[in-house]
């Protein structure tokens, strides 16, 4: 594990910014490509690699729920359920 991720969810960060977003997407994708600094000609691939990871990250932090507490939206009913296999995700094992 990359230790210099933090770990961007309740109750271990209180609010998360779309800088920690980013800067989690780009120590993940640097940590997977093994560069640093990516060469001019992986630079497209490289930078396209860390907003689909920092959009993927958002997404998954705005549909966690958290027990006894989690984001207003899950409460309302505007995410899917957990488990809910017409979104593609599998039920957690308990």
């Amino acid at each position: 594990m990359c230790r210099s991720i933090k770990t961007l969810r309740e109750p271990y960060a209180e609010e998360v910014t779309p800088a920690d977003v980013e800067a989690a997407a780009l120590q993940y994708v640097r940590k997977i490509s093994g560069f640093r600094t990516p060469a001019a000609h992986n630079s497209a691939a490289f930078h396209a690699a860390v907003a689909a990871v920092a959009e993927a990250t958002q997404t998954l932090l705005d549909q966690l729920v958290v027990r006894g507490g989690g984001p207003a939206s899950a409460a309302a009913g505007a995410s899917p359920a957990v488990g809910d296999r017409s979104a593609g995700i599998a039920p957690a094992a308990s």
